[in-house]
């Protein structure tokens, strides 16, 4: 048997983070309002509250694609479609009575947005957001699908980098979809194709090949 000094080099396999998650519990409301006031809107991490649960999330490049590809989708859908839009971003949503708080990835008025034109939104008078979007890639604590059905959000995505799950509310409860019936003419392949291509093709090739595939659609839709 011949015995060698050589070694064999094995780098470890890097794992690229979606975001980074640290969270708190045993959090009451008012430590959790205390939290939001020090550190301020301007800031890139999110904090999510939830049933004395408190997480900050910072999102990272895999994550900030996902849902800034989504919102492209969103708006062309309401600008083709010719549906009046109020885009909330990840405005910080809360509802005191209820101890709940969130600032998504994207929040946007579509049916209710006659409702809070221009004026800032109040959730303790005005209705919640008519459509919910999250990217969690990592895994969370927070139980995102039951806190948004607590704010009785109408409409929910939620995407893991590879699968999106539309759900919709019925009877106070959340049920998962295949459709959305804000954009009835969309289908879930639709927007997997739409993600994809922005990675193979760009962004911009994209959003044209995008708008024209659904001009055609209403189109035809009109003309039958």
């Amino acid at each position: 048997m011949t015995i060698t000094n050589e070694t064999v080099n094995i780098s470890p396999i890097e794992t690229v983070l979606a975001e980074k998650r640290v969270a708190f519990y045993h959090v009451d409301w008012q430590s959790y309002e205390k939290i939001l006031e020090a550190l301020g809107n301007n800031r890139a991490a999110r904090i999510t509250y939830y049933q004395e649960t408190l997480e900050i999330a910072t999102p990272l490049e895999e994550h900030e694609s996902a849902h800034d590809r989504l919102g492209i989708l969103i708006h062309i859908l309401t600008e083709e479609l010719n549906l009046n839009i109020k885009s909330m971003g990840s405005t910080t949503l809360k509802i005191p009575n209820l101890k709940v708080g969130a600032e998504p990835d994207k929040c946007y008025y579509i049916q209710n947005e006659p409702a809070v034109r221009g004026k800032t939104v109040d959730l303790s008078v005005d209705p919640p957001p008519d459509l919910i979007i999250e990217v969690d890639i990592t895994h969370t604590d927070i139980n995102k699908n039951q806190l948004y059905q607590d704010m009785k959000v109408p409409e929910f995505w939620r995407y893991n980098g590879k699968t999106l799950k539309i759900y919709l509310l019925s009877q106070e409860r959340y049920q998962e979809s295949e459709t959305s019936p804000t954009f009835p003419l969309l289908t879930k392949s639709t927007i997997y194709e739409f993600l994809a291509q922005c990675n193979t093709q760009g962004e911009t090739q994209t959003k044209r090949a995008f708008r024209a595939k659904l001009r055609e659609q209403v189109m035809t839709q009109e003309d039958s």
